[in-house]
């Protein structure tokens, strides 16, 4: 998969609010389906749905233990979106750069 159709995959899994709250959930390590769901306003199998988009969207990864299912947050997910927001946070800070010359230059010629 490319890293274009990865990183889409991923903003748009977490554009949804229960998603967000799910993956933020395991951003303390990882849990099973009973633990995520455990104060959610979604049932278990609403949750389960919700996990499976993660990890379809390559955030999430899933193993088994027992009669369990536990999931964890995917490094190379979040890389795959940091280095797509990392090109926009290069682009601001060039363009802050040039913008702080310029600025030094005229209170130079004052």
């Amino acid at each position: 998969m490319s890293a274009t159709v990865q990183y889409n995959l991923a903003l748009n899994a977490l554009g949804d609010p229960t998603r967000r709250a799910i993956f933020e959930k395991l951003e303390k390590g990882p849990l099973s389906v009973v633990h995520i769901a455990k104060g959610m306003a979604v049932s278990r199998p609403a949750v389960s749905q919700h996990l499976k988009v993660l990890r379809e969207a390559k955030l999430i990864t899933m193993k088994t233990e027992g009669t369990r299912s536990i999931y964890n947050i995917d490094p190379e997910g979040i890389r795959i979106i940091r280095e797509y927001l990392d090109r926009f946070w290069d682009e601001a800070l060039d363009n802050f750069k040039v913008l702080a010359e310029k600025q030094q230059r005229n209170k130079h010629k004052k």
